[in-house]
């Protein structure tokens, strides 16, 4: 499929991603100490771990938060560490950009649960991403506070910066989102339900897009909704009705308003994520999507294009998201036999 045009919201500078302890990322270095190791280039490097991550419930779970990791190297290390900590979060925005994001979408709300520290920590971390890249960041909070902290730092020269997410839920943010002029991430989540019917959710989004219009958002190019995507592995409907929605939200809206969403969330508790994710991205773009909140490096326009539709690990990907494979059980059989 010729594809014109795919918006890519970069997330992986977020601290609630984790990597595996003991997988090939995360090793012990001798002496009791452990790092995260990394390529920058064709140089192998290493992100120490501080014993606060090694001392967590998530460290005995076999996980650590790794840009968590960096951000605290990167503000509470040795000279060394900090030089690392900083190292490790412009080397994933370098690759971000490099894959043709066109937003970093940055998140620290699971840094801790001190509002000021989190205010403070998302200005260190975009003006540390700022100097690596020239693509606009998206502030990503659930707090409106951390949101106008996140703007104020963000270099407008670059192109509008994006709010994530404004919603019925949120609606403090879209002052906060308008008076910096941002683009904002629409969410159809409502005051206190996530639609999973194509009604629920355009009730929702025809309310918030009239308070956004109401608080200056008069063009709807600053409009990136958000639909919602639920895993399929809670009910083999989720895909099917996500993409229905997708398809009723453009022919309400019209060519102008983006389509963007958090398209990997549809296969979390599935094997074979990053083939499901891809065709999922193929699939809401058929139905009218123009961008998603994803990893650059597997999902942008150049992969999506070079799709293979005709390929077994695409029909049975397809088969699965549109709720013709009952309970996934072909596709989850073909990736145990390590077939796709």
């Amino acid at each position: 499929m010729k594809i014109p045009g795919f918006i890519v919201v970069g997330e992986n500078i977020h601290c609630t991603r984790i990597l595996k302890v003991g997988g090939k990322s995360v090793q012990a270095i001798g002496n009791g100490q452990y790092a995260i190791i990394y390529k920058a280039g064709a140089q192998t490097r290493q992100l120490p771990i501080s014993e606060i991550f090694t001392k967590t419930a998530d460290w005995q779970n076999a996980k650590v938060k790794h840009c968590a990791v960096a951000i605290w190297q990167g503000t509470h290390g040795d000279a060394t560490s900090k030089a690392a900590g900083i190292d490790y979060l412009q080397n994933i925005a370098k690759q971000q950009e490099a894959a043709d994001a066109a937003f970093l979408d940055i998140n620290v709300d699971e840094f801790s649960t001190d509002v000021a520290e989190r205010a403070k920590l998302i200005k260190w971390t975009i003006d540390v991403v700022q100097q690596a890249v020239k693509i606009p960041v998206s502030v990503d909070s659930s707090n409106a506070e951390i949101l106008r902290a996140g703007l104020e730092a963000t270099d407008k020269s670059r192109g509008k910066p994006m709010v994530n997410s404004v919603s019925l839920e949120r609606v403090s943010s879209i002052a906060v989102a308008a008076e910096f002029k941002a683009s904002v991430i629409a969410s159809a989540a409502g005051e206190s339900d996530l639609p999973s019917t194509t009604e629920g959710r355009l009730a929702n989004l025809e309310r918030l897009i009239q308070k956004l219009k109401t608080a200056g958002f008069d063009k709807n190019d600053r409009i990136y909704i958000d639909p919602l995507v639920f895993p399929i592995s809670t009910d083999s409907n989720n895909g099917k009705a996500f993409l229905d929605a997708v398809s009723a939200i453009r022919g309400k809206y019209g060519k102008d308003i983006h389509i963007c969403a958090g398209l990997s969330n549809v296969s979390f508790g599935m094997p074979s994520r990053k083939l499901i994710n891809q065709v999922f991205s193929w699939l809401a773009i058929e139905a009218g999507a123009d961008g998603g909140i994803v990893d650059p490096a597997q999902i942008n326009k150049n992969i999506l294009e070079s799709l293979d539709e005709q390929s077994e690990g695409f029909k049975l990907a397809k088969a699965l998201l549109l709720g013709e494979d009952e309970f996934g059980m072909n596709f989850i059989s073909a990736a145990r036999e390590g077939s796709i």
